[in-house]
């Protein structure tokens, strides 16, 4: 093959309490194109990526090309840098006449993040969660749930953030967030959404966010009012996102009237994860 495009999701992870190990596919999409021969353009992401995938599979490195289409918001917790990874590894995997299969595309790329939450969906679509190891669980995610993410115009840098996390917590926190993260996991791999309700509060990391996101708590108590079962920062943030199955268009503007100059999106899952277009 000599040129090929990779779709690849937007992604929302941690879901309250679910740090690093839960996410969800949305249907806001990158897409990542590879062409064999020319000249790269210079990125240290995309160096990394293919880097690592040439030294995985032993072959020799080629010389290709890549650009990239995306609507997904950059450094705004909706998975961007995954989309980029994840594309140029399966770009590569499908180049070199896929010397890969699809769950050591997605390892590699976990790797490459040093955390499984964001690319587990992106691969393989829905909800996710997945262990530091990469494995993982996967299932549908019903039409009828609804994403409304409150997308404010300042960055947020994944790896800023995390220096502002303790090194320890308290039992009491570990418990707190062990059971919030195993009901959202239930009601996803249920599909009792309603489950959702009073589930997606943490104490693990978006108290410590707080400072660089103080619209978080307001949107997520407006999108509440408004109907929502729960709301949380979206990875890293800036983006809070509320969880509806009524009326989305309601909680859409709740949370706006927090911050009137974000932007809002209605989003669904996508299931279907990473794919190749023609």
């Amino acid at each position: 093959m000599k040129k090929v495009t990779v779709r690849v999701p937007a992604t929302s992870a941690n879901l309250g309490p679910g740090f690093d190990c839960l996410g969800v596919a949305l249907d806001l999409y990158s897409r990542v194109s590879l062409e064999r021969g020319g000249a790269t353009l210079p990125d240290s992401m995309v160096g990394a990526a293919a880097d690592l995938f040439f030294a995985e599979v032993g072959l020799p490195a080629f010389a290709y090309r890549w650009s990239i289409e995306s609507h997904i918001p950059r450094s705004r917790g909706l998975g961007s840098s995954v989309a980029l990874r994840l594309g140029i590894l399966h770009g590569l995997n499908e180049l070199a006449d896929r010397p890969l299969d699809a769950t050591q595309v997605y390892l590699l790329c976990a790797r490459l993040e040093g955390h499984p939450d964001n690319a587990a969906p992106a691969a393989f679509g829905g909800f996710a969660a997945a262990r530091p190891d990469g494995t993982y669980f996967r299932s549908d995610i019903s039409p009828d749930l609804h994403f409304v993410f409150l997308l404010p115009s300042h960055e947020v840098d994944t790896d800023a953030s995390r220096v502002h996390l303790p090194g320890h917590v308290t039992h009491c926190d570990a418990v707190f967030n062990l059971s919030h993260a195993s009901m959202i996991t239930a009601a996803f791999a249920s599909r009792r959404y309603e489950l959702l309700r009073g589930s997606m509060s943490d104490r693990l990391h978006q108290p410590y966010r707080e400072s660089a996101a103080p619209h978080l708590r307001p949107a997520i108590a407006a999108g509440l009012n408004a109907g929502a079962l729960g709301g949380y920062l979206s990875g890293s943030g800036s983006a809070v996102a509320c969880l509806t199955l009524d009326d989305p268009g309601a909680v859409a503007a709740a949370m706006q009237s927090v911050l009137p100059e974000a932007r809002v999106r209605i989003l669904r899952a996508d299931n279907h994860g990473v794919a190749l277009e023609s």
